[in-house]
C-alpha cells in the first residue's frame, strides 16, 4: 500500500475559477460548482482526498496584475499576503471542466463559509492546487473511513471509488440528522451516521470506531477531521491495533479553538509530537 499519511508536496499552481452554480445540500453544507477557462490546466482524479487552497485577497491591499502568488509572497510582508483556506475536491469533471467544493457554513463564522453562502454565478476566486495523497487501495482486505463534516467530501469521494463487495465501515459524525447526505455507496458497505448534538466534536466517532469488531485481514484506514479525535484514533489504530503506518491516511483538518492560519502554523509541530508519543507507546 502507498503511504498516505502526509499530502503530496508540489509547487502550487494558481487557477482562476468562476462560480457556475451553488446548491444547499443540508442546512449547514453548501456546494459551490466552479468552472471557466481559468481551470483549463486543472487536473484531479488520482486521489480521493484531492484538495485546493482557496485564495482570499485582503481588503485594501493592492496586488500585482496579473495576480501572482509567488511574487506576492516574495515582495510583500506576510501580514499582507492573501488568506488561504483548504477544501477537499468533492468532484472534478474534466469533460465539463467543473469543480465541486462543499463548504460547512455557520452563519458569518469564518472566511470561506460566508463566501460560499453568498456566492453567485459569475463570482470569481483564485485557487491553488490540487494536492492529495490518498485513494482506496484495491489490495486492502477492508476499509475504515472516519471523519466529521470536514472529512465528509473526501469520505464520499472514497466510497464512490471502492468496488462493490469489498468490506467498508464508514463512520461520519455530523451535528444532527438533518446534516445527513445521500451518498454513492458500494454494495456491502456499512455507513454509520453519528449525531453529535451538544457533545464535543469526535466523542461519538471515537466511541463508535473503538466498539467496531475489526474484520479479518489488512485494513486501510482514512481518518480526518478535528485534530483532537484524530489524535485518539491514531493512537487506537497505530498503538492498540498495530495497523502499519503505510495503511493509514490520518490528518487533523482543523483544531477546535484555532482558525486555519493558526492551526497550519502549528500543525507540523503537533504532528511530530503526536507521532513521537505514539511511537514511544508502541
Amino acid at each position: 500500500m502507498a503511504t498516505a499519511e502526509r499530502p503530496t508536496r508540489k509547487k502550487p499552481t494558481l487557477h482562476r475559477a468562476r462560480v457556475q452554480r451553488t446548491e444547499q445540500l443540508t442546512p449547514h453544507m453548501v456546494r459551490v460548482v466552479l468552472g471557466g477557462d481559468g481551470l483549463a490546466e486543472f487536473t484531479a482524479g488520482e486521489y480521493t482526498d484531492h484538495y485546493v487552497k482557496l485564495v482570499f485577497p485582503l481588503p485594501g491591499v493592492r496586488y500585482p496584475e496579473p495576480f501572482d502568488i509567488a511574487q506576492i509572497r516574495a515582495e510583500l510582508p506576510r501580514n499582507r499576503w492573501p488568506r488561504t483556506r483548504t477544501y477537499t475536491v468533492r468532484t472534478w469533471d474534466a469533460g465539463t471542466r467543473e469543480l465541486a467544493v462543499d463548504f460547512v457554513v455557520h452563519g458569518d463564522e469564518g472566511l470561506a463559509g460566508p463566501w460560499a453562502a453568498a456566492a453567485r454565478p459569475g463570482d470569481e476566486i483564485y485557487l491553488l492546487g490540487p494536492g492529495g495523497a490518498y485513494a482506496p487501495d484495491p489490495a486492502a482486505d477492508w476499509h475504515l473511513l472516519a471523519g466529521d463534516e470536514s472529512a465528509l467530501p473526501a469520505i464520499a469521494a472514497s466510497l464512490a471509488r471502492i468496488p462493490a463487495g469489498v468490506p467498508v465501515h464508514a463512520f461520519i459524525e455530523v451535528a444532527g440528522p438533518e446534516e445527513r447526505q445521500e451518498l454513492d455507496v458500494p454494495a456491502g458497505a456499512e455507513i454509520t451516521w453519528l449525531r453529535r448534538g451538544s457533545a464535543p466534536v469526535g466523542r461519538e466517532l471515537v466511541a463508535a470506531v473503538r466498539a467496531l469488531t475489526f474484520p479479518p485481514g489488512q485494513v486501510q484506514a482514512f481518518v480526518h477531521g478535528e485534530a483532537g479525535f484524530v489524535k485518539e484514533l491514531r493512537h487506537l489504530l497505530r498503538v492498540e491495533r498495530h495497523v502499519p503506518r503505510e495503511a493509514l491516511s490520518i490528518s487533523g483538518y482543523w483544531r477546535s479553538g484555532h482558525n486555519e492560519d493558526g492551526w497550519q502554523a502549528s500543525k507540523r509541530a503537533w504532528n511530530q509530537e503526536v507521532e513521537a508519543e505514539q511511537e514511544a507507546a508502541a
